[in-house]
């Protein structure tokens, strides 16, 4: 995937998709990303949604669409529980809700990130 500015439209659309779950919105790298727990569960890169999802999610999305890959911000470095959705998903208000809905159950479920505190400057 080569590297973009976040399509400012689909954040809208995304933030809109999220609004019931109550994300924390942060910046990465100029993209808009979603979090819940200080761990990443969806978020615009580019032109694409990507979430993250569990092992059996990701078997399930990628044997019903085609189009659904492993999102790789940078070619090579593949992020292997993220998956960008096609836009027969995003553009599909049902099943971009069922598939937020699953990657924000499995990312609540984990672990709370703690944040590591910033090292101080010499």
């Amino acid at each position: 995937m080569a590297w973009k500015k976040a399509n400012l439209e689909l954040a809208a659309h995304l933030d809109k998709a999220v609004a019931d779950f109550k994300p924390e919105k942060k910046q990465m790298f100029g993209h808009p990303v979603q979090f819940v727990n200080n761990n990443m569960f969806a978020g615009i890169f580019g032109d694409d949604i990507w979430i993250r999802l569990p092992a059996e999610y990701r078997e399930a999305i990628f044997a019903e669409n085609d189009e659904a890959q492993t999102f790789e911000p940078m070619r090579g470095r593949q992020m292997r529980e993220y998956v960008v959705l096609p836009e027969s998903i995003h553009g599909n208000p049902d099943l971009l809700d069922k598939w937020l809905n699953r990657s924000y159950h499995y990312v609540y479920s984990l672990p709370v990130k703690v944040k590591k505190p910033k090292k101080k400057k010499k």
